[in-house]
């Protein structure tokens, strides 16, 4: 293969050409997780198999050429929010999916991210699941325009064209009968290619699914354990991942950091359960400080939102993505070992 640096997967083509992909790569031998990971650059193309890429177009329908993109750069849109610009970021004009059960944040999340790009000149644009459920309702205010079907959403995301950077919401509902990519067709087949959507589950069923919304440029996978504890937004930093990550796409620092980031919490997360039975005074003498600096990276990359002022009196942070990177790559050299944990949760930068 070539450097994967200089290729992706076409995941807009896998998306319109099979929209059932987990059932379709079972049949042919395919694990789910290894598409999934492939579509969201967790596994770089270069260090896929012939095999599976063959597999893959041919599922598609297309040839190789048709499924292997070359030079094409992923944009990241900078959100502000810590966690998801450090390990997930938002893949411009692609299709992100939200992986979380009900409780976990998802909707705040949603809400923030609508209030951050409204200001920011993108218009918004929600289509309505059928029963209109009223967890909803404090995300309304930040819409632009709801639409009630997908022949409506079709029809007013058409008449923006080229005018705006458009932001699209569903739920897992529309995804599921098929609306969904016969919309993405649509829109592709009229020249509209300046829209970024956002797909969510309601029901939380989508956590036990191995591709739950088919192929995805970004995935956000929620955690049940950061939400218990309050430590918001409870986006998992391991386990969520980007096509923007992919070799060239990004600026090598940030997947340095991005990185040695990850690793640290992996091996906090392993010595939290190890504290949790036995006590934080039974830690080896050599984990002690990669603890500490778990602690802290975890607390930083807590955050206040816009959305959720009036809910915890605290005022609202945006964090630009040269200081998280600037504030992530001091904790990992220990420059805050002094610092108290509390002192880090739910603030901007350092």
């Amino acid at each position: 293969m070539e450097k994967s640096e200089n290729i992706r997967l076409n995941v807009s083509l896998l998306r319109r050409k099979v929209p059932n992909l987990t059932t379709a790569a079972r049949s042919v031998g395919l694990r789910p997780a290894t598409v999934s990971n492939l579509c969201t650059g967790k596994i770089p193309i270069g260090r896929a198999e012939v095999r599976t890429l063959v597999l893959l177009a041919t599922l598609a329908e297309c040839s190789l050429d048709e499924l292997i993109l070359r030079g094409d750069r992923v944009e990241m849109i900078e959100t502000g929010i810590k966690t998801l610009d450090l390990f997930a970021p938002l893949a411009k004009n692609g299709t992100v999916g939200l992986v979380a059960r009900p409780g976990m944040g998802q909707l705040v999340i949603l809400a923030e991210l609508f209030y951050r790009m409204k200001k920011d000149g993108f218009t918004t644009i929600l289509l309505m699941p059928k029963e209109n459920p009223p967890e909803l309702k404090d995300l309304l205010d930040l819409v632009d325009t709801i639409t009630h079907s997908i022949d409506e959403t079709y029809e007013k995301i058409a008449s923006f064209r080229k005018h705006t950077n458009l932001v699209f919401a569903a739920d897992r509902a529309h995804v599921v009968t098929g609306e969904i990519y016969q919309l993405q067709e649509q829109l592709q087949n009229i020249g509209v290619d300046n829209i970024t959507t956002l797909l969510l589950d309601l029901s939380g069923h989508v956590v036990d699914e191995e591709l739950p919304y088919g192929p995805l440029e970004t995935l956000w996978q929620f955690d049940a354990d950061l939400a218990a504890r309050h430590k918001f937004p409870a986006v998992n930093p391991i386990y969520s991942t980007s096509s923007v990550l992919e070799g060239a796409h990004l600026d090598q620092n940030h997947l340095l950091i991005q990185q040695r980031a990850q690793k640290l919490l992996r091996r906090y997360r392993e010595l939290r359960s190890f504290v949790q039975a036995s006590g934080k005074e039974k830690l080896p003498t050599g984990e002690v400080q990669t603890y500490k600096r778990g602690e802290i990276l975890e607390a930083y990359l807590t955050q206040p939102f816009y959305v959720a002022e009036e809910f915890t009196g605290i005022k609202g942070e945006s964090v630009n993505l040269h200081d998280t990177l600037t504030d992530v790559q001091k904790i990992l050299d220990g420059a805050f070992d002094s610092k108290d944990v509390k002192e880090l949760d739910f603030i901007g930068k350092l």
